[in-house]
């Protein structure tokens, strides 16, 4: 494939050309050229929008694919194309499927699954059998096999002796542990954010303090263990130390309590989900179900301080949290109702479009650099000679969001007209046109 991409803004703070209007021309997969006014090879493509801007193909972390098991909600074709056009390249998707992704056979099985699709697909396996929360995984086997990291997905880790071992035993091999930090005993039947707002609807809530606690007893855990190893009361770090990642937090004291680990120098990184950052608590007095999520939409200080963490480098990605759900799970009373919403189309229009803090740059680093550090991936670069692995988007131009590529339709933004969108992307030699 040869493609010429013209005249475009590149965005991507590890190149020499980053903020810089550029051609790319792009020859076998490979960025062979960089500069302005190239004169296009005979039958290239040629890629020329106003406005276009280009950076590193976006990664998510956090993504339900629901295959296999549930493919009437989801499969791995689906998700694929949905995350396509959204504009990414790379997607990690949660081990929660049935059966869960706890052995080499069903991790095999995604991989497979994977092969020939418009993105990368980044496996992350479960910390426990069949992701119950009692019984470890072979999760040393799992990582020989191709697990980017450790997660029970969905359900977090209760038990704290879990976490503590499985923070030991993936310190030889540097692994990641995921978890989304929830103290169920405290949002047992919980449906919303417990607050004002719960108690005028007359919902059961769901306090911040249970996500607070566990990111407390986890940070606690992790310092223990690092120390036990020598490496804090050292100063030295290990070669290798395990890393520990919060999925989806979504309280301002969740925010402080990881500003403060990282200013230790824990080896500690978190991310928010695009929707946590457009909606708070007031958004569900009209009960619609497409809004309910867990972690749930909190009070709006809660949302300016998540805008303020990105701002200041604490939460280090923004994701999908891409939960799809049919309409049987979502088309009930709001109690009954299923947890989740579908996300990968629409995570960079509901950014921008509701951006008051962050620049292109910053939105762009938490989708690209960051990301892929904290996955371990290997560096991409918009550099002549480097892989072509690249997401083209607009950061102005508005459209509505009125068809998804997913099988569920369970998103709070069908029929909105958002500001961001990708283009297209360039990934695995080929380009795939979103717009």
């Amino acid at each position: 494939m040869q493609l010429l991409i013209r005249a475009a803004h590149i965005v991507d703070a590890a190149s020499s050309v980053d903020g810089q209007v550029c051609d790319v021309l792009i020859e076998n997969g490979l960025i062979q050229q960089i500069g302005a006014d190239i004169t296009a090879p005979d039958n290239a493509r040629i890629i020329e929008e106003a406005n276009l801007h280009v950076s590193p193909g976006w990664v998510d972390l956090r993504a339900l694919a629901q295959d296999p098991g549930f493919e009437h909600k989801e499969d791995i074709t689906s998700v694929c194309r949905a995350a396509a056009a959204g504009g990414f390249t790379d997607i990690a998707l949660l081990p929660n499927t049935q059966p869960v992704v706890d052995t080499k056979g069903t991790l095999g099985y995604v991989r497979r699954m994977a092969e020939g699709q418009p993105v990368t697909v980044h496996v992350i396996a479960a910390i426990t059998k069949k992701a119950a929360g009692e019984d470890f995984t072979e999760m040393i086997d799992l990582h020989h096999g191709g697990a980017v990291a450790f997660s029970d997905g969905l359900h977090p880790l209760q038990n704290p002796d879990l976490l503590l071992k499985t923070l030991q035993y993936l310190q030889p091999i540097g692994g990641l542990l995921m978890n989304r930090p929830e103290e169920q005993l405290l949002t047992r039947f919980g449906q919303m954010h417990e607050g004002v707002q719960s108690t005028l609807l007359g919902m059961k809530g769901m306090p911040a303090i249970a996500e607070e606690l566990i990111i407390e007893r986890d940070l606690r855990l992790l310092a223990y263990v690092l120390e036990d190893a020598g490496a804090l009361a050292s100063g030295s770090p290990l070669p290798s130390p395990p890393s520990l990642h919060f999925s989806t937090i979504s309280s301002a004291r969740s925010v402080e309590l990881i500003r403060q680990a990282k200013q230790r120098g824990l080896p500690v990184s978190c991310d928010v989900a695009a929707h946590q950052l457009v909606f708070d608590d007031s958004a569900l007095a009209g009960f619609d179900t497409n809004l309910k999520v867990n972690p749930p939409f909190r009070s709006a200080d809660d949302v300016a301080a998540l805008w303020q963490g990105l701002a200041d480098g604490t939460i280090d990605a923004i994701v999908s949290d891409h939960t799809p759900q049919d309409a049987e799970s979502k088309n009930l009373e709001f109690d009954l109702a299923e947890f989740g919403v579908t996300g990968l189309e629409t995570l960079f229009g509901a950014v921008i479009t509701h951006n008051t803090e962050l620049s292109l740059g910053q939105i762009i680093e938490k989708l690209t650099i960051r990301a892929r550090q904290i996955l371990r991936l290997p560096t991409v670069s918009i550099a002549e000679g480097q892989p072509a692995s690249l997401t083209l988007f607009d950061p102005a131009k508005q459209w509505t969001f009125d068809r998804s590529l997913s099988k569920s339709k369970n998103s709070p933004f069908l029929g909105q007209t958002l500001t961001g969108r990708a283009i297209g992307t360039v990934h695995l030699g080929q380009f795939h046109h979103v717009v």
